[in-house]
This record gives C-alpha cells, sequence and structure tokens, in this order.
C-alpha cells in the first residue's frame, strides 16, 4: 500500500508539472520540483535533529518507569480492555502499558512525550508480530488511534492563534474537541469493522462509557469557565502534567532502588539507535510530498472542490480552509504552514481561519505517523492502516467544518 501511494505522489506531480508546462507554458515548474527534493531532503534531516533529542530524553526516562514497574502496572490495569482489542497481546506486555502512556500524552497535546513512547510500544508490539515487514493487527489498532489522535488540550493551536492576534485564542477549544472526538471514534469502529472485534462486549463497554461520560462532564466543566481561566487552565494542566510525569518516574524508581542515572543512559542509548534508523524513511515520505505540493497539484484540487460545492449551491466559505486539511495527511510541519497563512490572509477570526484551526487539531498527520512509526520497526505490508487512517482523518475534518458552522456559522 506505501509502495503504490509513494508512487502515486511523484506520478501525479509528474502529470500536473507536464501540464503546467505543455499547457501553460511554465517551464519553471520542473525547477520547482527538483528544488522541493533538496528542500525536503534537507528538512527531514532537520526534522531528525528535533528527533534525535525528543527520543533520547523520552526513552531515558521510559526506561526507568519500566524498571520502577510502572508500565508493567499500567498493562496490569487495562489487561482486559486490551485483551478482548488486541487478543494477540498477552496480558501483562509491557506493550499495553507504553500504549496507555503514549495515548494519554496524545490527549493532554504533549506530542514530544507521545512519539518516543508511541515508538517504543510499537518495538514492544513488534516482538509479538509473526512477520517482520507485514504490521499485525494490534499495530494497525495502535496506529489508527494514533493517527486520529484525541486532544483534550489543544495548547500548540491555542498559541498559534494567540500569535495571530486572536481576540480569544481558546475560542476554537470545544470544536477541536468535538472533532478529535468523532474522528477517534470513527478510526476505532473502522479497525472493530475489518478485524471483527466485539465492541459491545460488557468488558469493553465497562471501560469505554465510562471514558465516554467523563469526557462529556469535562467538555461541560470547561465550557463554564471564563476564556482567561481556561486559556490558564490548559497551559498549567500540560506543563504539569509533562513534568509531573519526570518526577513520578523519578521518584518510583529512587522507591525500588532503580540505579536511575544508569538506567536513563541506557534508555537513552536505545532512543539514539531508534532515531538514526528513521531518516530514509522520512526523506522518502517528505520528498514525495514536497515534488506533490510544488506541482501544484493540491492547487488544482482545491480549486476543483470549490467549484463542486458552487454548483451544488452550498456555502464555499469552508473551502478557503481546507488547504490544512489537504495537506494535513501529508505533513505536519506543511499543514502548520497552511493554518498559519490563511489566518494571515483571511483573518485569525475570519470563519475559515477558525475552521483551518479547528481541522488542525482534529487528527494526526497520518503519513507521518505511518513513516515514523511502521519505519521505526521496518514495516513495509500497512495492509488495512491506511485506509482505516484516512477513513478516521476525514471524520475529523467533516466534524470540523460541520462544528465550525455551529459555532462560528
Amino acid at each position: 500500500m506505501l509502495n503504490g501511494l509513494w508512487l502515486g505522489f511523484f506520478l501525479v506531480a509528474a502529470a500536473t508539472a507536464l501540464g503546467r508546462w505543455l499547457l501553460g507554458g511554465d517551464a519553471g515548474v520542473f525547477a520547482a520540483l527538483v528544488q522541493s527534493l533538496f528542500e525536503m531532503a534537507k528538512l527531514a534531516v532537520e526534522v531528525m535533529v528535533l528527533l534525535f533529542g525528543t527520543l533520547t530524553l523520552w526513552l531515558g526516562f521510559l526506561r526507568i518507569a519500566e524498571a520502577a514497574g510502572i508500565v508493567r502496572w499500567l498493562a496490569w490495569l487495562l489487561g482486559p480492555l486490551f485483551r478482548r482489542l488486541m487478543p494477540e497481546v498477552p496480558a501483562g506486555h509491557p506493550a499495553l502499558g507504553l500504549i496507555t502512556l503514549n495515548f494519554a500524552a496524545n490527549a493532554l497535546g504533549l506530542d514530544n512525550a507521545a512519539t518516543p513512547i508511541g515508538l517504543k510500544a510499537m518495538r514492544e508490539l513488534q516482538t509479538l508480530n509473526p512477520s517482520s515487514t507485514t504490521a499485525s493487527n494490534a499495530q494497525i489498532l495502535f496506529l489508527v488511534l494514533n493517527a486520529s489522535s484525541l486532544t483534550l488540550l489543544p495548547v500548540t493551536i491555542f498559541m498559534y492563534r494567540a500569535q495571530q492576534g486572536a481576540a480569544d485564542p481558546t475560542l476554537v477549544f470545544l470544536p477541536i474537541l468535538l472533532a478529535t472526538s468523532a474522528s477517534t471514534l470513527v478510526g476505532l469502529l473502522s479497525v472493530a469493522f475489518m478485524q471483527r472485534l466485539r465492541l459491545r462486549d460488557p468488558v469493553v463497554l465497562a471501560y469505554l462509557l465510562p471514558g465516554a461520560l467523563l469526557l462529556g462532564g469535562l467538555m461541560a466543566l470547561l465550557a463554564s469557565l471564563s476564556a482567561t481561566a481556561l486559556a490558564s487552565l490548559s497551559s498549567l494542566l500540560g506543563n504539569l502534567v509533562l513534568f509531573g510525569l519526570i518526577v513520578g518516574f523519578l521518584l518510583a524508581g529512587a522507591l525500588r532502588r532503580v540505579k536511575v542515572y544508569e538506567c536513563f543512559i541506557e534508555g537513552a542509548r536505545e532512543g539514539f539507535d531508534v532515531a538514526k534508523n528513521l531518516l530514509p524513511y522520512l526523506v522518502a515520505m517528505l520528498c514525495a510530498v514536497g515534488v506533490l505540493r510544488a506541482s501544484g497539484a493540491l492547487d488544482l484540487l482545491l480549486e476543483g472542490i470549490r467549484w463542486c460545492v458552487l454548483r451544488l449551491g452550498w456555502d464555499a466559505r469552508f473551502v478557503d480552509a481546507l488547504p490544512t486539511a489537504l495537506v494535513k495527511p501529508f505533513s505536519g510541519s506543511a499543514a502548520r504552514a497552511m493554518l498559519i497563512e490563511t489566518m494571515k490572509t483571511q483573518g485569525v477570526d475570519s470563519f475559515a481561519g477558525r475552521v483551518a484551526a479547528t481541522i488542525q487539531g482534529s487528527t494526526e498527520t497520518t503519513f507521518y505517523v505511518l513513516a515514523v512509526y511502521f519505519g521505526a520497526v521496518g514495516i513495509q505490508r500497512a495492509r488495512h492502516a491506511v485506509g482505516c487512517a484516512l477513513l478516521a482523518e476525514a471524520a475529523g475534518v467533516l466534524a470540523a467544518i460541520g462544528v465550525g458552522y455551529w459555532f462560528f456559522g
């Protein structure tokens, strides 16, 4: 699947560039394509520099958590649920605790912590995979839920809006929460359908229903707060939880008489080894995305969507927010750039600017997640992971547009 997608990006870019040259006389498009290749290769290295430090830091702390028994305790706590959602993962396996930590970090908007934890979890799942190149059912479910990215505190979106001068940077909080909940639900249901998981199992419902009620209560509580209080709470919780995890790992390790410094160095060394293996996958995916953007294929798609929407007699205001949605599956940095550009050109508090911010917070970067998570363990055949992840992403985008009209229309 990834082979076909990667080749397709280059073929679509080549066809679009050829059309611009032959029909539009734009001979400079080929120079733009070549320049994009070198720029994306450079960007891949820059991303790797950041990943080296992040992975080294967090896998060092994770090794302390493992030695202190925290990962085993989390695996025991969620064992009954994951035995039904991931039946091939044995009870008490360390992957279960790491998956729990990864989901918690994603929910709190702690991307820097979530990625290394997720990579560690994927490596643990690979130890149970009978194939070295084909994704297992458990790996697919884990990846799709990561791509859907349930986020309770989208602090970075608030920061982007504040930088652009938004009157109320947290105004998009509840729309993002609704959109990201929709993407996560669709991701779970799609994987459950493909893998024939029994979500109506009493044990599964016993875990999921309280979580849904808790989420609803949290939304009701946060909706009652003022904008200032909500912004302060979001920032405080994000940083408090992040540093609290570190201190908690260190204290737990000290109580269990773990040599925390030596343990950290051992885990950090593993993080370095993981990071260096990701570069080929990042170069491949980012270069493919770069030529697709440079060819103008995405611009043509946007204009085609606008024409179709107008022909149907619908409100086309949301189309100005779609550049973020169109590049989000491929590149997180491109999506951030598109979001900032939309807020600058359309206005940070315009309808398009608010919807684009909601889209940005609704899902994760699907193909980046595929490249990084599967690339870290050498997976080449993704099976139904791509389809389910893209379905979840589409649900998040549609939900973002829908709640945008509801809240801001």
